[in-house]
């Protein structure tokens, strides 16, 4: 730098002095910017807007954009982010476009429905993003292939979330029964708790679609085949196969992955899957099944039970068995080993630890421990069941090749047509 160089800026500097925030220089123990995560939320539900809440209060993340279908809820996302920082710099975005396009943002929370979850994975992806995705992360398991491959030739950090991977107790309960604490393992059972909501059902009926600056009905859609505009069928999408996979993939995709993480192998999965799915008769927008009690097996004769009884996941053994529920109850016999397990709080609640091991490793560039093939693995145990119940039949399965053995129409079942234009 030349001498009239520093007198220049020595004179700027003394001519013009500015007050900067000591948080902008990294001073008081703030987070200097170059540190920051720079992030944009996609979907404001209750959802997206109870883990956005939990993403705010790590110092190493700052939010700047807000995107969902409804205005209401990205209004409220942006009030949420400008409160916590004290300004009003949170852009609010009906369009997806618009925050992947940012090169400010180097990554997105993702909490939309669960159509759109592996659709918008592949396109943060593609636009440079890290990415944490909420569950389930698929609809199917060709979309799940799709979304690793991706995610893996890009170099992506993707992190589903299934916040119990990372919750403290289950990593205590997973490590005893891989220590033979309960002996051999012989069952898993995961219970996914399908209360009245998932029994609920309705006719839907045409309406006129809202004015899309308030509510983008077409986009809300996305990928699902196209329908005419229904309040019911909106508020009920959880329950309809259009636009989602029903109460075994809401809950199984947190469970599936602790059952895959205590048999020990992650990276396959079960060779069988059957059960009992009953459906409901009358028609209308409910065509999930909303009670049923599965059975897949993998190849070393371990089961895996899917139920609806009260949520939490349960091991047997031939010597005893655990149990931790999902407000974070552990019990277990013999009674000896409940006393000798200290689990600290685990309930479903705990969010810190599996959104800190999203930050790190976006920080980092290694891979997060719900990590997209690990993720996929687990989310294909229900999608396999989902389509065993529908054809009511056991089906036979490869997890190499991921794909039925001897069955072309259990095959056909393993992606969906997808409304254009949207793709994987």
């Amino acid at each position: 730098m030349s001498d009239t160089s520093r007198t220049t800026r020595r004179a700027f500097l003394g001519a013009a002095p500015a007050i900067v925030p000591a948080s902008a220089l990294g001073l008081n123990g703030a987070t200097p910017p170059s540190d920051r995560l720079t992030m944009g939320v996609i979907g404001l539900g209750p959802r997206g807007q109870y883990v956005l809440e939990n993403f705010l209060i790590e110092p190493d993340v700052h939010f700047v954009a807000a995107c969902d279908c409804f205005a209401e809820r990205r209004e409220q996302g942006k009030q949420i982010i400008d409160k916590h920082y004290g300004n009003r710099d949170c852009t609010s975005h009906r369009l997806h476009e618009e925050i992947l396009e940012r090169k400010d943002i180097d990554a997105v929370l993702i909490a939309t429905g669960d159509r759109w979850h592996a659709v918008l994975g592949v396109l943060a992806a593609r636009a440079g993003k890290a990415i944490y995705s909420e569950k389930p992360i698929s609809l199917t398991v060709a979309e799940g292939r799709s979304l690793v491959e991706t995610t893996k030739r890009l170099g992506t950090v993707w992190q589903a979330g299934t916040q119990r991977r990372s919750i403290p107790g289950y990593q205590i309960v997973v490590d005893a029964v891989r220590a033979g604490k309960i002996g051999k393992l012989h069952t898993m059972t995961l219970s996914c708790g399908t209360g009245a909501g998932w029994r609920a059902n309705a006719q839907p009926v045409a309406e006129a679609a809202p004015d899309p600056n308030v509510f983008d009905y077409d986009r809300w859609l996305g990928q699902a085949p196209w329908a005419p505009y229904s309040k019911a069928r909106v508020k009920m999408w959880r329950v309809n196969w259009a636009t989602s996979a029903g109460a075994i993939a809401d809950m199984g995709a947190h469970y599936c992955e602790t059952a895959q993480w205590a048999h020990g192998d992650q990276l396959s999965g079960p060779v069988e899957f059957g059960g009992e799915g009953i459906f409901r008769k009358e028609g209308g927008i409910n065509n999930t099944p909303y009670f049923f009690n599965t059975l897949a097996r993998y190849s070393d004769g371990v089961r895996l039970i899917l139920d609806p009884g009260d949520k939490g996941v349960r091991f047997d053994g031939d010597e005893g068995w655990i149990r931790l529920s999902d407000e974070g109850q552990v019990t277990a016999d013999p009674p000896s080993l409940q006393k000798k397990l200290a689990v600290p709080r685990s309930d479903w609640k705990v969010m810190k630890p599996h959104i800190r091991n999203f930050i790190d490793c976006a920080h980092s560039h290694k891979q997060t421990v719900s990590n997209p093939e690990v993720a996929h693995r687990a989310h294909t145990v229900f999608h396999c069941t989902n389509i065993a119940l529908r054809l009511r039949r056991t089906l036979r399965w490869d997890p190499k090749a991921e794909r039925f053995i001897g069955d072309e129409e259990a095959n056909s079942m393993l992606s969906r047509p997808m409304r254009a234009p949207w793709s994987i």
